[in-house]
């Protein structure tokens, strides 16, 4: 699918936006991985495998000292922080830790599989100033089920939304791993989603890192990947008929070719290291929470994580690297840059390439 010269008007002036937002590298989304630990053992699950063994809780005090180290150099309104793991819900002081973000001035958010998200729980997070909150249903419950590997994970998914789909001061979506065993059913998931109140819905595909680079059975066909952005371009087509109420959008993995512009709200932008970063059980800081250890920039154990952000992350806002291979000879190279950071591999080398696999004639 070749550009248009509407996308390609539209791509270079992102470009320019794109270059100013890494001279500037203004931190607007700070990950903490505050646990390892989950309740799950799903099979896409991307984690660096090699650090999850021996790792404990960070205790929350350490990364509160993170926040007030940064505190005089950012607005704290405009940071905002997100609960990651692991799952975060199996900590028993995220409310408390997310009272003391509260008053410090911090909106913050969670990202969690719903199974412990009880009214209870959901009660304790929302005194604590919970802001957000994302929950991950990958399609109907034999589907789901599957790539959770628990009979209940379904059953407490569906709970945990039609719970938070009844406050209305918190800012929430579902999030859905597209893979072989849901593709075909992704309309009528999407009449299901649109039943339970969802009204905004990620989607994004599996990469090979983790487990999911040992399940064959988790990865799309080049024809079958095609089809997840048709579907998502029909989507929006329909919310902006008035035909759909909910708005779908492709989570940031990588450049998309002639799909850019049409299945997620802005082009193509790896914003990790640029402006986001993330503290990591161990303390190591990183740009995103699903990026291999060899690009760790530093540890708050040891380092500032200010000047961290401030000094380092050279290898996330100068891309020259990953001008090699096919991205050498890529056409697409200027509106790229490489695709995510979260797609290279230990060694550095780009595993996984949207553009490549969309088929595109111009590359």
């Amino acid at each position: 699918m070749s550009l248009t010269l509407k996308q390609r008007l539209g791509l270079e002036l992102f470009r320019k936006l794109r270059h100013n937002s890494v001279r500037i590298h203004e931190l607007r989304s700070l990950f903490w991985e505050c646990t390892l630990r989950c309740n799950m053992n799903c099979r896409h699950c991307g984690s660096d495998c090699r650090q999850l063994s021996g790792v404990g809780d960070m205790p929350a005090a350490d990364f509160l000292r993170v926040i007030d180290s940064i505190t005089p150099h950012v607005d704290p309104h405009k940071l905002f922080i997100i609960f990651t793991g692991g799952e975060a819900l199996l900590r028993p002081d995220i409310e408390e830790v997310g009272l003391q973000l509260y008053r410090r001035g911090y909106p913050w958010g969670m990202v969690t599989n719903g199974y412990l998200l009880d009214e209870q729980r959901l009660a304790r997070l929302m005194a604590g100033g919970m802001h957000s909150i994302t929950v991950s249903l990958d399609g109907f419950e034999g589907d789901h089920n599957w790539i959770r590997r628990n009979d209940q994970s379904f059953a407490r998914a569906e709970q945990a939304i039609r719970l938070i789909a009844r406050e209305r001061e918190l800012v929430w979506d579902v999030v859905t791993c597209v893979n072989p065993h849901n593709i075909d059913s992704l309309d009528d998931f999407k009449s299901y989603l649109d039943g339970l109140g969802v009204r905004y819905w990620r989607v994004f595909t599996i990469f090979p890192m983790g487990r999911a680079a040992q399940n064959p059975d988790l990865q799309l066909d080049d024809s079958q990947f095609r089809r997840v952005f048709d579907f998502i371009e029909r989507q929006r087509a329909a919310e902006r008929e008035g035909k759909s109420r909910m708005h779908v959008n492709y989570g940031c993995e990588g450049f998309v070719g002639g799909y850019e512009g049409k299945v997620r709200d802005h082009y193509f932008f790896c914003r990790a290291g640029i402006e986001v970063a993330s503290v990591l059980a161990d303390g190591s800081i990183s740009g995103c929470t699903s990026i291999r250890s060899n690009f760790h920039q530093g540890n708050i154990y040891r380092d500032d994580f200010w000047q961290v952000w401030q000094n380092r992350f050279e290898p996330y806002r100068d891309r020259q690297w990953a001008h090699k291979d096919a991205c050498a000879s890529c056409k697409m190279w200027r509106y790229c840059e490489g695709s995510g950071m979260h797609l290279y591999d230990d060694q550095s080398q780009l595993l996984f390439c949207h553009y490549n696999r969309l088929g595109s004639a111009e590359h």
